[in-house]
Order: C-alpha cells, then sequence, then structure tokens
C-alpha cells in the first residue's frame, strides 16, 4: 500500500468513474485501475462495485475510503506545518464557508490574505453548516467559517466576531412607529426565511418564537436560497426579513431606509473559525483570524456583551 493507491480511490470515489478519476490524477485509465486492484488485492476487499454505473464505493469500500482521506489530509498536513516551522505559510487552505457569510465576508479579506501570503493556494465552498462539519470530520476541508456555537465534539471552534440582526422591511409593512422594534411586532405571516438547511433560518426561527409544529402555510409564504432573494422579495413583494450586519453594507440608500433596529438585547450571531480537533496548522489559523479581524474592524462587534447571541436551532 502506498499514499498514491490511496490517493487513486479516493479518486474514483469522487469522480464514480475510472477514466475521469485517471484524468484527474494525471495517469492513464489502466495504471489507475491496475493500482486499485492492487490495493484491493493486498487488503483483501473489493472497494468498488464495477458492475454499476456510475462506479460506487462497495460497504466496506466506503470505510477504508474515509480512513485514505483522513490519511492524506494528515500527510499534506505534515508538509504544510514543516513549512509552518521554517516561518513559510504555503501549502493548500481548503476554506468552506456557509452561504449567508461568503458573499459579504469573503471578498472583505481575500485579497489581504493573498497579498501577505502569495504562495497560499486557497480553495473555497460554499456549504451549509452540517455539510461544512462533515467535510471537516472526513478531510474534504480544512477550516470553516459560520455561525456557532456548535457543541460538536470532534470540532474546535475560535470564535471572531458577533453580527447583530436588522428588520428589513418594506414601506408598505404596519410596523409600530418606535425606535426600537421586540420580537412580536414582526408578523410570522409577513416573514420571508431562507429555505431548511441554513443555520441563519433556524436562529431566526427561534427568536422570532416560530415553532416548528406550527403550519407552514401560515408562516411563510415561500421560502428562498439566499440573502440577495430575501432583500428582492421585500423590494418586489413587500413585506420583511431579517438581514446580518454585513449584508446591510450593500444596500442601497433606498434600501437602508427600510432597515430597522431592534429592542436591546439586540440579537446576534456568533461567528467563528472551526476546524477538526487535529488540525495541526495553528500558526496559519491564526493569520487567518488577524486577516479577518481587520478586515471586518469597525464592521461588527467582538464583544458580546449586551447582545441576546442566538443559538443553533434543534
Amino acid at each position: 500500500m502506498n499514499l498514491q493507491q490511496l490517493e487513486y480511490i479516493i479518486a474514483v470515489e469522487r469522480e464514480r468513474h475510472f477514466v475521469r478519476a485517471a484524468e484527474k490524477c494525471f495517469v492513464t485509465q489502466a495504471t489507475l485501475s491496475m493500482m486499485v486492484k492492487k490495493l484491493e488485492e493486498e487488503l483483501g476487499v473489493q472497494l468498488f462495485d464495477r458492475s454499476q454505473q456510475p462506479v460506487r464505493p462497495t460497504r466496506e469500500g466506503v470505510e477504508i475510503i474515509e480512513l485514505a482521506k483522513k490519511v492524506v489530509t494528515q500527510v499534506r498536513f505534515i508538509k504544510d506545518y514543516a513549512r509552518e516551522l521554517k516561518e513559510e505559510v504555503s501549502g493548500e487552505l481548503r476554506l468552506a464557508v456557509i452561504p449567508t457569510i461568503a458573499p459579504y465576508l469573503l471578498p472583505l479579506f481575500l485579497k489581504p490574505l493573498q497579498q501577505q501570503f502569495p504562495h497560499l493556494k486557497v480553495h473555497i465552498r460554499e456549504l451549509i453548516s452540517d455539510d461544512i462539519i462533515k467535510a471537516l470530520k472526513r478531510g474534504d476541508a480544512d477550516v470553516g467559517i459560520l455561525a456557532t456555537p456548535l457543541n460538536e465534539r470532534e470540532i474546535k471552534e475560535y470564535p471572531l466576531f458577533y453580527e447583530e440582526f436588522f428588520p428589513y422591511a418594506s414601506e408598505s409593512e404596519q410596523l409600530p412607529k418606535k425606535k426600537y422594534l421586540l420580537p412580536n411586532d414582526i408578523n410570522p405571516n409577513h416573514l420571508w426565511l431562507l429555505e431548511e438547511g441554513h443555520c441563519l433560518r433556524d436562529q431566526l426561527r427561534l427568536f422570532c418564537s416560530l415553532k416548528h409544529g406550527e403550519s407552514e402555510e401560515n408562516l411563510v409564504r415561500y421560502e428562498v436560497g439566499s440573502i440577495q432573494t430575501l432583500i428582492n422579495m421585500v423590494d418586489s413583494n413587500e413585506g420583511i426579513t431579517i438581514l446580518p450586519k454585513l449584508a446591510t453594507e450593500r444596500l442601497t440608500p433606498q434600501q437602508q431606509a427600510k432597515l430597522r433596529t431592534f429592542a436591546p438585547p439586540k440579537p446576534a450571531r456568533e461567528v467563528s473559525l472551526i476546524t477538526a480537533q487535529d488540525f495541526p496548522r495553528k500558526k496559519l489559523l491564526q493569520h487567518l483570524r488577524e486577516i479577518i479581524l481587520e478586515a471586518v474592524s469597525g464592521r461588527v462587534i467582538t464583544d458580546k456583551k449586551g447582545l441576546n447571541v442566538l443559538e443553533m436551532g434543534e
């Protein structure tokens, strides 16, 4: 068994096709197939069911491939960690960010990160929270940026900042004419929410006391997949939604006039870097944290005093 064979079976599992996997690994299909077959013979286990198209891992293959991913990741970590011991931040960073943060935070810190560490290759994926956690545990991602706390035993959290929430309402929305709004000032029948799977949706449901057992027809007319779509729906179809602070910075002056403020303690979410417990690249993590905090300075809050930090939904 060697590292190359492990990389080959990971590629086949990802591509579900031997020819495409070989192309990704820059070898011939015959070479890749031979190496995979040798590994199966050495282990005494069939890793793939070749009778199906697309090719699928066997039950035993799934478990072995998951172990292979962890081994390959740890080997890469060793190489990158060795560079960091020499004060070199390079190699690869696989970053996963939730969709309600990515469009607003990434443009603020990516350029400074690339300028400070030009030899660091950054690969970014937008994933919902559950998928980021799974990717970290499998070794498919190195660092995640999402809302916490998660209370996941295998995940380590590094809080960054607290992002306040603001009501965003159409001009026709009948809201009380007062400085601060309370959650019960919001008509749940007029509230636009993100679709299932977004942690922001769960947090806001709890904050607005929307029960999972209640009829969705009575609560939400339509569920959308992005914050920008929520804004567009309020602008075009009336109603109300709730926006995180960084998302409000792109609003036009006309849209800014539709923002309101919640009464103290103001609702906010904790945004953190997360990694697997055994992630070794502490210097990279510290540099990343410092660059992000510098990028959001003056935009968000770093002390949760006076805030109602929303927990994740059940």
